[in-house]
Order: C-alpha cells, then sequence, then structure tokens
C-alpha cells in the first residue's frame, strides 16, 4: 500500500508545470494533491471524496505557510485535520489556514472538502514567509481559528463591509510569538500598518474562468502592489473594518497588505471577492442584471429625456413636466422607502404616479400664474443636484471629512444651488443646458438598466446617502473601464448635440413663451367681442356638453308609436 502511495506521489511530481507563479492543471481522483510552493493548482472537489494535499521540500529559511483555496461561489472546507474543527478549519469560497512550521519541518497536509453537493472547480496556492514577515492574522480574538489570515466579507445592496484580524510580529521556528497585547512601543504589534486594496474585474464578465486568473493577481504582496488600488492606510489603532459601496453584478476583489515600518517587511492576507449578489437565486440573481420593472420605468424616462434633450426649449411645457417628474419623484422614492416596507415594483409604481403629479404640478402652476423664475429655479437646481453628483463621483467624495452628514449635504446643496444662480441672467442658457445634460444623461440610466455602468452611480451613490445612514461611512470607487468610456462619448455627443442644435435653433426666437393664461384670457375677451370670429358663434361649452348628452339619450331611447300614419300621395 505505501508503495503504491509512494508511486502516485512519484507520476504526481513529474506533471509537467511552469516556474513559480505559474498555474498547475490536475485531477484530484487519486485521492491526493501534490502542491508546490508559489505555483497555482486547478482541480475539482466532490463532496464524497474528499482530498489531501500535500506540500513537500519546504525551505528551511521558512517560518510559516498560508494555504489558500478559492472559488467562484460555492464553499470550500480545508482543514488541518480529516474531521473539521471550528478551531482548525475553515469553510468558504476564498478560504486559508496559516501553518505555523515546526524546526526542521518540511512537509505539510491539508485536508479539503467540498461543502456543497455539486462539484466545485478550485484554484489553490500555498506560499510561504520568512521569520521577518508579520503573521497575518496572529492577533486574533474575534474569529474562531487560532491564527486566522482570512478576510471576512459581508454585503448588502447599500453597502459591501470586510472585516479582518490584526496581525503580529514575525517569530523564528521553535519560539514563542510575541505578545499581542503587552505594550504599544516600536517593539510591539502596534507598529504594524495595514494597506486596504481594490481590484475590479472586467465589466459585466460573471464567467469562473476570468475570477480565478484575476485572482492570480492578488494573491502575492508584489502582485497586489502592481495590480491593484490602495484605497486606505490602517495603523493598529483603527478598526479593523471596511466599508465599500456594493456594486451589483460587478466582480470585486480585496485584499490587505500588512507592513512592518521597522523591518520593511510585509505580507498578504488571503484576498476575497464579491460581486453583491448571488447565483444561486432563482430570480434576482447575478446573471439577471434588472428587473423587469426597472427596464420599463427607466426606458420610458429615456425616451422622454432624448426628446427633452434636442427639443426641451421648444416643447416648454414638455420639458416642465420632466423637471417636475424628476423633483416629485426623486423625493417619493426617498420617502416611500424610508418609511414603508413596500416591495420594489410597487414602490417604482407610486413614484412613478408621484413623479407625474408633480410635472403636471408644475406645467399647472406655469400655465396659470407664468411665474418663470419659480420654473427656471427647478430646472436651475435639477441641474445642479447632477452636476454636484458629478463632483462627488470622482475621489474628492472620498475625503474624510464629507464622511459627516452635516459637511456633505451643506457641501452638495450649495453646489446645487450656486448653478441656478450663476445662470440666473441668462435663463435661456441655463435653460437648453438642462435639457442637453440631464435629459442625454436619462440615456446612460436606460442603458445601466441593460448593461452595467459605473456612470449610473453617479446619482445612485447620492440616492443610496438619503437612503441608509450607514452608507456615509463607505468608499465609493468604481470601476472606470471600455465600456465606461463608450457610454461616456454617448452621454457627451448627445448632450453637445442637443445643445448645439437647440442654440441654433432658437437664434432670433422669444427667449421664453409668453404667459398661457393671459394669452387664454385675451383670446376669450376677443372672442367675446368680435363677431366676425367664427369661434364667436359656438356655444359655450356647459351648452355644448348639455346637447351632446341629449344626443346620446335620444339615440338609446326606442320609437314610440305616432298613431296611424299615412303615406304620402304625390
Amino acid at each position: 500500500m505505501e508503495l503504491l502511495r509512494l508511486l502516485v506521489l512519484v507520476v504526481l511530481a513529474l506533471e509537467p508545470g511552469v516556474a513559480g507563479g505559474a498555474e498547475a492543471v490536475g485531477n484530484s481522483s487519486e485521492g491526493l494533491i501534490e502542491f508546490s510552493l508559489g505555483k497555482f493548482r486547478y482541480f475539482k472537489l466532490n463532496k464524497p471524496f474528499p482530498e489531501e494535499a500535500v506540500l513537500r521540500h519546504i525551505s528551511s529559511n521558512a517560518t510559516f505557510l498560508i494555504f489558500q483555496i478559492h472559488s467562484q461561489y460555492q464553499n470550500t472546507t480545508v482543514s488541518f485535520s480529516k474531521t473539521p474543527l471550528p478551531s482548525t478549519s475553515g469553510t468558504g469560497s476564498d478560504i486559508g489556514l496559516v501553518f505555523i512550521l515546526r524546526p526542521e519541518q518540511s512537509m505539510c497536509t491539508w485536508h479539503l472538502e467540498a461543502a456543497d453537493a455539486e462539484p466545485v472547480q478550485n484554484m489553490a496556492i500555498p506560499l510561504s514567509y520568512s521569520e521577518g514577515d508579520p503573521v497575518p492574522g496572529g492577533c486574533n480574538l474575534e474569529f474562531d481559528l487560532d491564527i486566522d489570515p482570512n478576510i471576512y466579507m459581508e454585503y448588502n445592496f447599500f453597502e459591501t463591509s470586510i472585516k479582518f484580524a490584526p496581525a503580529n510580529l514575525g517569530y523564528a521556528r521553535g519560539t514563542d510569538p510575541p505578545p499581542c497585547d503587552v505594550g504599544m512601543g516600536q517593539d510591539s504589534r502596534w507598529r504594524l500598518r495595514y494597506d486596504v486594496y481594490q481590484y475590479f474585474l472586467p465589466e459585466n464578465d460573471l464567467t469562473e474562468q476570468v475570477l480565478l486568473k484575476h485572482l492570480q493577481r492578488m494573491v502575492e504582496v508584489p502582485q497586489v502592489k502592481a495590480n491593484a488600488v490602495k484605497v486606505v492606510t490602517l495603523t493598529a489603532n483603527d478598526k479593523t473594518s471596511i466599508y465599500f459601496s456594493s456594486l451589483r453584478a460587478q466582480g470585486v476583489i480585496y485584499n490587505v497588505i500588512v507592513w512592518d515600518p521597522l523591518l520593511n517587511t510585509s505580507a498578504a492576507y488571503v484576498p476575497v471577492h464579491t460581486y453583491a449578489c448571488t447565483f444561486k437565486a432563482m430570480e434576482g440573481n447575478c446573471s439577471s442584471l434588472g428587473r423587469v420593472s426597472t427596464k420599463v420605468f427607466f426606458t420610458l424616462f429615456a425616451l422622454l429625456g432624448l426628446f427633452i434633450c434636442f427639443f426641451g426649449h421648444r416643447f416648454w411645457k414638455t420639458e416642465l413636466f420632466f423637471i417636475g417628474f424628476i423633483f416629485m419623484g426623486f423625493f417619493f422614492y426617498i420617502l416611500i422607502t424610508r418609511l414603508t416596507p413596500i416591495k420594489y415594483d410597487i414602490r417604482l409604481i407610486l413614484t412613478a404616479i408621484a413623479g407625474s403629479i408633480g410635472g403636471i404640478f408644475l406645467v399647472g402652476t406655469w400655465w396659470r400664474f407664468g411665474t418663470l423664475v419659480f420654473c427656471m429655479l427647478c430646472v436651475g437646481l435639477v441641474l445642479g443636484f447632477l452636476i454636484s453628483s458629478m463632483m462627488f463621483f470622482t475621489p474628492l467624495g472620498n475625503l474624510k471629512i464629507f464622511r459627516d452628514d452635516v459637511v456633505f449635504w451643506v457641501t452638495f446643496s450649495c453646489i446645487a444651488v450656486i448653478i441656478p444662480v450663476v445662470f440666473m441672467g441668462c435663463l435661456r442658457i441655463l435653460n437648453i443646458l438642462t435639457c442637453g445634460i440631464v435629459g442625454s444623461y436619462s440615456v446612460v440610466l436606460a442603458i445601466d438598466s441593460y448593461l452595467y455602468t459605473s456612470l449610473s452611480y453617479m446619482t445612485l451613490n447620492v440616492l443610496k446617502r438619503a437612503l441608509n445612514m450607514d452608507f456615509r461611512r463607505a468608499f465609493t470607487n468604481v470601476p472606470f473601464q471600455t465600456t465606461d468610456f463608450i457610454i461616456l462619448a454617448v452621454w457627451g455627443m448627445l448632450a453637445v448635440s442637443g445643445i448645439t442644435l437647440q442654440i441654433r435653433r432658437e437664434r432670433g426666437q422669444p427667449f421664453f413663451p409668453p404667459h398661457p393664461y393671459k394669452v387664454w384670457k385675451r383670446e376669450r375677451e376677443r372672442r367675446v367681442t368680435n363677431i366676425l370670429d367664427p369661434s364667436y358663434h359656438i356655444p359655450p361649452l356647459r351648452e355644448r356638453l348639455y346637447g351632446r348628452l341629449a344626443q346620446i339619450k335620444e339615440f338609446f331611447q326606442g320609437e314610440q308609436s305616432a298613431g296611424e300614419r299615412t303615406p304620402l300621395l304625390l
């Protein structure tokens, strides 16, 4: 039996592979998987057939190992023993274990098992660190493992949170680890720094192969620094929890690098990934990007916005309906979401109704009172809202000062109010700019219902902050890739085309239409006094309605007998 086991190991060792960091693909039907330091290995796990992972020829310079295993969404259990225990095993789609090496030890084993009934495609790699490198999760007091190098991730519609255990200083083989909570000087773990990195997967790509390929760039320290974006640096005094804006159906990988500034050494935690959605749900999973109600709502909204983009100033009342719809719909959606537990589809229908009422109210206000300043204030505030959202969509929005709600909303409101104030002397230009920019942006929102684009988060982040008090602590980074550049170009071309067309067409025309109520009143007086006007002889509306009702009544009445009838003689 031992001879057969040795033969299997020899065959696995002779399996073709590439130098450090390369991939090796193998099957695990033999029940034993051979690993090499720094090499990725692809394999499948089946729940009825647990596997044993073996790593041989460990260098004497290594003091601890991190073995990590990744899959797209199915869970895998990795353990030091055949029987998993909470303190010696971990389960997840991104999970790892730290193995502290004993003196003269040159071989390690782990036990792998699929946690789900279906087969799981996995990728795993063992990494070694020396005695000068900090130990990720070495001062864990919160999670089950004694030394926990994992990053724990949770998400909801608004935000994604990651948590990790504090690290400890490195130490040699056979020695005791430095104490975690004795002293806070430069000779303790309190000198360590934690760099949090974020890496975005290609947009609109949910395939397993792409995820596993890009995870390889987030495992080792040099690759993480070269490929990912550093979001924040934490000290040992900060809480080891970070919050990010959730990006549904967009793959994101997070990792933490712990750095010892005294020895200038570092080590990486086990990276974790998320799509802010689930692959297992029958409805609303990652593959279905948007609900049908969302697509219908924003498609109709985009058609109206596209009309406003090119013809809004000429069709003034239609534009006012569009602006009133945005105003009332935005505030009504916030109100009904925060105060009621109504389902999303019903909220969207009620928002459409409330928005329509707001649009009709703004049109009615203009028709009856002709208050141009009030209407243009609403128009300018909508443009100001979008421009303010653009400014906070930049890295400016991640500044620590804007995590205070008072500072954020005061700054946001001031920027929004400045726009109509600046353009108060040239209202027609303000109106045309609003038509072109806001109308064309509605097309971007409609595209996001069918195809992911980061540009929709320009306004969605503001809505999230209005709906959720905790969203203020979240970093709002988003990817900006090829799809976003194309949609940004489309948005820009639509806005410039609409603005240019309306400016050229309105040259030499009155700035705004006359007061509708005064025009209607003047026309009514003219018809009353001018008997030559054909409209003078038209009966009043009340008499016309009574006459029409009498005709309908006669139509449904049967013929009544009129006595004897004698035919006419010619």
